[in-house]
């Protein structure tokens, strides 16, 4: 998973001897992050897939994100994507297998005035499997939040920029995890050629209202990283 001799790339720079000395990378623990990581876990290696039970008969199932290097950003991007530079991730993380469906937020928040204002629409847009949408960045720390009072043993947070890059790239220096032909994206990704919005024609018969982990994962394993609900 490191990336080396990249022409016109700098090469990594390890963290320095303070971060180097602390038991975990900064952030691990902060309220920014939607990664689990097992709290005290000192057993190496750390299983490939890790399962958490919700309660009600839900669960959440992460995949083991191993420790490397990578080239983050993209020239083709906006200008706040730029110039590529080489990042370390430093430890292994957790990172949820699928996007947060509905069951699981149920379990966590209960059936709060969201979820029954999309079942109040009868439009299709709900159910167990289907991702949970129209959240803000509030909304989710409120659930890393109730999370980890809901669930011991675990620390839970939502990834950094990094992390999520990386775990999306999943060892890929393309513009997508799957390379850089965008023909293939259908096969991997949920998105304004392939869904049916509000308004517009149904698309080769897909709907918009679609189960997570339909689509093909990447290299990781992880699904969804590409495309889906607007946030």
């Amino acid at each position: 998973m490191r990336l080396k001799d990249v022409e016109g790339i700098p090469p990594a720079q390890d963290p320095d001897e303070e971060r180097r000395g602390k038991k975990r990378d900064p952030g691990e623990n902060s309220e920014e992050v939607f990664t689990a990581l097992k709290s005290g876990a000192t057993s190496k290696p750390y299983p490939k897939e890790l399962t958490v039970d919700l309660g009600e008969s839900v669960k959440m199932e992460f995949v083991l994100i191993p420790a490397g290097s990578f080239l983050m950003g993209s020239n083709k991007g906006p200008r706040d994507e730029r110039p590529i530079h080489r990042v370390v991730i430093s430890r292994p993380f957790y990172m949820a297998k699928y996007e947060l469906t509905q069951s699981q937020w149920e379990a966590v928040m209960g059936l709060d005035k969201r979820l029954v204002q999309l079942r109040r629409e009868e439009n299709g847009m709900t159910g167990p499997m289907k991702a949970m949408n129209e959240l803000s960045w509030n909304d989710c720390r409120r659930f890393v939040s109730k999370l980890k009072q809901n669930v011991c043993g675990y620390a839970f947070a939502l990834p950094t920029e990094a992390q999520w890059e990386y775990a999306c790239r999943a060892g890929s220096a393309a513009e997508f995890y799957f390379g850089d032909d965008e023909s293939q994206l259908g096969e991997y990704a949920w998105y304004e050629g392939n869904m049916v919005w509000p308004g517009k024609p149904a698309y080769r018969g897909v709907t918009f209202y679609h189960d997570v982990g339909v689509k093909k994962p990447n290299a990781f394993g992880l699904h969804d990283m590409h495309g889906g609900v607007w946030e």
